[in-house]
């Protein structure tokens, strides 16, 4: 790989591009709106106020979502998942894992699950 191709990646990782720009397809994609565009730069707007604490990050899922999720993965009605699933959940949503500091043998329970998804 050519050095100025690798500093591009790093760089698009660095500043984590990729995922901001997987999120924001996901939700001109669930939320189908007439004017993607201005949907977009609302978004943008949203992820920066969030950014600043003034304002709420934009979410694609809601907490209802995040509960038929988590039923989804807790197939036998334990009350919890194993960490591989939720880091497999986290992937699946976009989500990164690489900072998650989690032991293999953690149990994820729901209220950990809506609080940290």
């Amino acid at each position: 790989m050519a050095a100025d191709e690798q500093q591009g990646r790093s760089y698009l990782q660095r500043h984590r591009i990729p995922e901001l720009l997987h999120r924001l397809s996901a939700l001109v994609l669930y939320h189908r709106p007439d004017r993607p565009r201005e949907f977009l730069i609302q978004a943008l707007e949203k992820v920066k106020a969030g950014r600043r604490a003034e304002g709420e990050y934009p979410n694609l899922m809601d907490e209802d979502n995040l509960v038929a999720m988590f039923g989804l993965l807790d197939v036998v009605g334990q009350g919890h998942i194993t960490a591989a699933q939720y880091r497999e959940a986290l992937k699946t949503l976009g989500l990164t894992t690489e900072e998650l500091q989690i032991e293999d043998d953690a149990i994820i329970t729901l209220d950990v699950f809506t609080q940290e998804v």
